[in-house]
């Protein structure tokens, strides 16, 4: 759990983890902007309420996630992936340098963990804040089929795939069979810039929507039907193994070939379909090749003894609005608060 949520001191410079994980207190090169990643705006001082109240931050707002960093020291900051978020409003909160003011409430949930962030806008108002937050995660939760694996959608009117925003189609293929089942189905593909679709010819509800992002490997081999086009998807959309047969030999190359092609091209620059109006065409120049200095990149972190109080401070617990009385713990020999009517010392001692 403690990997997941500070990083591994070595991650896979490919894989897209900005927008699905929470970091915090993230190594300095988990703070630069990843390939197709643009900062949408940057507003300060923000301070993080709720975890380092009293202490001025920069927040700033991409396609991809939140990202608040200490002006104090950027080692300490916090990095919350848009697909982590399920509810963004604004509270009362009390802030060390604000007192009693407006805050952004920010609801999360990562590996079965909710948290809580309160971020306050310490010079504008704080609307501004969050119609930033709220205008960037309904961009982003409204482009999800450029980011995630989509099976039996709303994908095909009238027999034409519906193209998305900035989507171009380049192949369309007939006569391709689905191998799911037994005796296979006939359909047709897709071909774009950003994924590739299926559907059944006699169905068109029946279909999957595999985006390049979610593609792990593209390969032909032998089949029960003769030879195949297979496509794996990555773990965290499912880890499916997809066959399609596709004749004759000289078209299943020929698809092999240009989805192999359009898959590589996405990965050296990825479409995440987040389309957002920045303020100003500077702002995204003058962050959007924002780098750490290779001196602080060099630092590593060796003291982490304060890891399990940190996210002690931002677990989301709506129904407590005081300490609980005190009972007797058996496991610990020790009279302790009452726990939350689900949670156990042992998820408490996991988080450390």
């Amino acid at each position: 759990m403690e990997e997941l949520l500070f990083g591994s001191p070595k991650g896979d410079a490919e894989a897209v983890w900005q927008d699905r994980e929470i970091r915090f207190d993230a190594h300095p090169r988990d703070l630069e902007l990843r390939k197709g990643e643009e900062i949408v705006e940057v507003l300060e001082p923000v301070e993080d309420t709720k975890g380092n109240n009293g202490e001025h931050g920069e927040m700033r707002v991409t396609v991809l996630r939140l990202l608040w960093v200490s002006k104090k020291s950027k080692r300490t900051n916090i990095s919350i992936g848009w697909n982590c978020v399920t509810n963004i409003n604004i509270k009362e909160a009390n802030s060390r340098l604000q007192g009693k003011t407006q805050a952004i409430f920010v609801l999360t949930k990562y590996h079965n963990q909710r948290f809580e962030f309160i971020f306050t806008n310490l010079v504008s108002a704080t609307m501004k804040l969050f119609t930033t937050i709220m205008s960037v995660y309904r961009a982003y939760d409204g482009s999800r089929l450029y980011r995630d694996l989509k099976l039996r959608g709303a994908l095909i009117q009238d027999r034409e795939l519906k193209l998305l925003p900035t989507e171009q189609t380049y192949s369309r293929v007939n006569g391709v069979w689905n191998l799911s089942s037994e005796q296979g189905n006939l359909g047709t593909f897709f071909i774009s810039n950003v994924r590739v679709v299926w559907y059944a010819n006699l169905a068109e509800n029946f279909n999957v929507s595999m985006p390049y992002l979610q593609i792990k490997a593209i390969r032909v081999r032998d089949s029960k039907f003769g030879q195949a086009l297979v496509i794996e998807t990555t773990p965290q959309s499912g880890s499916y193994v997809l066959g399609f047969k596709v004749d004759p030999k000289e078209t299943l190359d020929y698809v092999y070939k240009e989805i192999t092609s359009l898959w590589k091209v996405y990965v050296k620059q990825p479409i995440f379909g987040v389309e957002v109006r920045a303020d100003s065409e500077r702002q995204l120049h003058s962050f959007g090749s924002m780098k750490i200095s290779e001196a602080e990149a060099d630092v590593e972190i060796v003291d982490a003894a304060d890891k399990g109080d940190l996210l002690a401070m931002y677990y989301a617990d709506a129904t407590k609005g005081a300490d609980r009385d005190p009972v007797y713990n058996p496991e610990l020999g020790l009279a302790v608060e009452q726990l939350k009517e689900g949670l156990t010392i042992e998820q408490l001692w996991s988080v450390l």
